[in-house]
């Protein structure tokens, strides 16, 4: 079973909660420092000049700060924000619409922009290069095209898989950051500053033992402060202490490097079904009884950041880190 509580993706009634918790200052995004000197460089400069920023892709794992920093961006530019998913983009009409409704210097920001289609493609090519639109009208021997010119903005976009951008569209980016996997310092920080916002009594050996646990993404220690926080509220007096933090996490199954059941159980199929591997990502997808994809964005890159799993030609290898995380050399049963 997957847990519903710590996957990156947001849960549902956790949106607003989540905006309150977001930096609206580069001052005030913690991490990804090289990315934020940067950014920094480039938002001072087009100010001064009164330019629209250059176009901006953001490349990471899901929870690093990505749609943070494209309001990030708005807010130190004072500008317009329109926020679109890339898969809704399925019609030419829809993207004419969004450009078209832009300001001068407007942000716009698309997550996932590497499902975009190639038809949107097509249309952003010349809207990111020379601000301007072109619109085929009419069919065949009579068909014209008509140009429009669009305000100068900026495209932010946003990708857990940069090897899915076609090189086009890569290549039209001015900038382009990749937000790593967070220090255990710097989300202690994080911690303790949500705390604060949520007006939870929290002391520094529980931030930290929340940050040691929170697969170095902030999104999932904010997740973990929220579910820490009811448990302190229902069964204690609201405080949040070490020993509290480690009964919460003891109750959302999350262990000391941060793996959560269904991390535990990917570890343990390779391990005892599949006799550590290689074992192809479909067939170990279908014994888990989850989506390829999820595996493969969700789970794998921090299972990979520890060492724990290998990813080969053949299929995915459990690697002696990880046997000896769930105790491969019996059973892990006793771990769930």
């Amino acid at each position: 079973m997957s847990s519903q509580f710590l996957a990156p993706a947001l849960q549902e009634g956790d949106e607003e909660v989540e905006q309150t918790l977001r930096p609206r200052r580069l001052a005030d995004f913690v991490g990804q420092e090289r990315a934020k000197e940067q950014l920094a460089i480039a938002l001072e400069a087009a100010k001064a000049r009164g330019e629209a920023l250059d176009h901006v892709l953001l490349v990471g794992p899901p929870g690093l700060g990505k749609t943070t920093l494209a309001g990030i961006v708005r807010e130190e530019l004072g500008v317009g924000l329109r926020t679109v998913a890339g898969p809704a983009l399925e019609r030419k009409g829809d993207m004419a619409a969004i450009l078209t409704g832009l300001d001068a210097r407007d942000v716009l920001f698309i997550d996932e922009i590497h499902r975009v289609n190639r038809a949107i493609e097509e249309i952003l090519y010349p809207a990111l290069e020379d601000f301007r639109l072109d619109i085929v009208v009419g069919q065949g021997a009579g068909a014209r095209t008509l140009t429009l010119d669009l305000p100068p903005f900026t495209l932010v976009g946003a990708t857990t898989r940069t090897g899915l951008l076609t090189t086009p569209l890569r290549d039209r980016f001015g900038m382009t950051f990749r937000l790593g996997y967070y220090e255990h310092a710097e989300l202690t920080t994080i911690v303790s500053r949500s705390a604060r916002i949520l007006e939870v009594e929290t002391d520094g050996e529980a931030a930290d033992e929340i940050a040691s646990r929170a697969r170095g993404t902030p999104r999932v220690a904010n997740r973990i402060l929220r579910r820490v926080r009811d448990v302190a509220q229902v069964r204690h007096d609201g405080a949040v202490t070490l020993e509290i933090a480690r009964e919460a996490l003891e109750l959302l199954e999350v262990d000391e490097a941060g793996l959560e059941r269904t991390d535990r159980e990917l570890l343990s199929a390779i391990a005892h079904k599949f006799e550590g591997g290689p074992v192809g990502l479909s067939t170990l997808a279908v014994s888990l009884g989850e989506e390829p994809d999820t595996i493969e964005d969700v789970y794998e890159p921090y299972l990979l950041q520890l060492g724990f799993l290998q990813r080969t030609p053949r299929g995915r290898v459990i690697t002696a880190l990880g046997r000896e995380h769930i105790g491969a050399a019996g059973s892990a049963d006793g771990l769930f």
